[in-house]
């Protein structure tokens, strides 16, 4: 169970995108944003906030300016902050889903070879997920775009 404070209002802006309200969510992760400290704030929000950001950009090109964001803060990630968060995946666990999202940025900007790299990157880290649910969304999402690029 997350326990840390700013990625249960990550994850209620989150709620909010899902619910239909994008601009709500926008809003309030940009409030977020700026008080983490934006690209200087703690690696873990910074990746998880990046990651819900790209999700409720109307412009693909903003969508992967902040999954680079993502991409960027994981690297700087622990599995002790991670387990201390609450966050029930391990830093290899968030790969895949990363890459996913910059393969399919690349894909709809016309940069194939881009978006089959990342496609790459994001299949040789699959296997950190499990085989429950959020893994088989990650799996359904891989093969989407796969498909997408043949």
């Amino acid at each position: 169970m997350i326990t840390d404070p700013t990625l249960v209002r990550i994850g209620e802006a989150a709620q909010l995108n899902h619910q239909g309200d994008r601009e709500a969510a926008r809003r309030l992760l940009a409030q977020l944003w700026e008080e983490i400290g934006g690209e200087r704030g703690e690696p873990l929000h910074r990746c998880t906030l990046a990651h819900t950001m790209a999700d409720v950009q109307d412009d693909v090109r903003e969508e992967l300016l902040w999954d680079e964001r993502a991409l960027a803060a994981v690297d700087q990630l622990t599995d002790a902050r991670m387990a201390e968060a609450g966050v029930p995946l391990t830093v290899t666990g968030l790969y895949p889903s990363l890459h996913l999202n910059l393969s399919e940025c690349h894909r709809k900007l016309g940069d194939l070879d881009r978006a089959r790299e990342h496609l790459q990157l994001a299949r040789d880290t699959i296997g950190a997920l499990g085989d429950d649910a959020y893994g088989q969304l990650i799996r359904d999402g891989l093969e989407k775009v796969a498909a997408q690029l043949r």
